[in-house]
């Protein structure tokens, strides 16, 4: 199965697991293709001071795995741009990674999730899976593996 990792990384954090999900996934047989969203702009980005250069096409690949950051308790800008100008996706299979540095999941990570999520489902995806990522603190490698497992695991056939 070729799965896109389409991502948009503000510090480098998002891109960290996107890279382990394509090991990950590269392991189980499958072809991942990195396909991050880039800008042109303010970093980090402000809604309305940046271009999107980089506008990746999820109905290229047979899933995709949609991976972001959280921004001052709230989805980042450059994720729902991108969001924005998603074509229609009857019935793609997809997952979500939303990473953050707070500890606490309503501190940004379950509404980012929801966002997402609502997104790719009106546009007819079929999302499979999410998954946060807590950047900080101790349980840091333990939240990455949580991910890796689970979603790594989603596209099994």
């Amino acid at each position: 199965m070729k799965i896109g990792l389409i991502y948009y990384s503000g510090t480098g954090n998002t891109r960290i697991v996107a890279e382990s999900l394509k090991e990950k996934l590269e392991s189980k047989g499958h072809t991942a293709v990195i396909d991050e969203i880039t800008i042109e702009g303010s970093t980090p980005a402000q809604a309305g001071k940046f271009e999107l250069t980089h506008i990746p096409d999820p109905c290229s690949y047979d899933a995709v795995i949609f991976g972001a950051p959280v921004q001052a308790f709230n989805l980042n800008p450059v994720m729902k741009a991108y969001l924005e100008k998603l074509p229609a996706m009857d019935n793609l299979k997809a997952a979500v990674f939303i990473t953050k540095q707070l500890p606490l999941l309503w501190t940004g990570g379950t509404g980012s999730v929801a966002q997402v999520k609502s997104a790719l489902e009106a546009r007819g995806a079929k999302v499979i899976g999410t998954e946060i990522v807590v950047w900080s603190g101790k349980k840091r490698e333990q939240s990455i593996r949580q991910c890796l497992e689970s979603i790594g695991n989603l596209f099994n056939g």
